[in-house]
């Protein structure tokens, strides 16, 4: 077996250090829970709700916005305008929250 050579690997390991280091936009409902709790993203970028569970949820912003009741499957998209740390929130089971650092 041939190992493959480090002047081969060197671009990719370029590409890869230089790469921004985001925290995941996918966010999902499961277990009354949101996964992941906290998330880290840039202003402007879009996070997905996946409601990954046998019931329905909803995703809630104060101020920012309030989606209608998604059924197990469904996926939700919203966009964080501005920077702050915004509470996130589920009407349907108040004892789901995650936060949302927008900067």
């Amino acid at each position: 077996m041939t190992r493959p050579s480090l002047r081969l690997l060197f671009p990719a390991m370029v590409l890869l250090a230089a790469a921004p280091a985001f925290a995941a936009s996918v966010v999902v409902q499961k277990g009354r829970a949101f996964r992941p709790a906290e998330i880290t993203i840039n202003r402007g970028e879009t996070v997905t709700f996946t409601n990954d569970d046998s019931y329905i949820h909803q995703v809630y912003v104060k101020d920012l916005f309030d989606s209608p009741e998604k059924a197990p499957g469904e996926n939700l998209n919203e966009t964080f305008p501005t920077g702050g740390t915004f509470q996130v929130r589920c009407h349907i089971h108040p004892t789901m929250k995650m936060t949302v650092r927008v900067r």
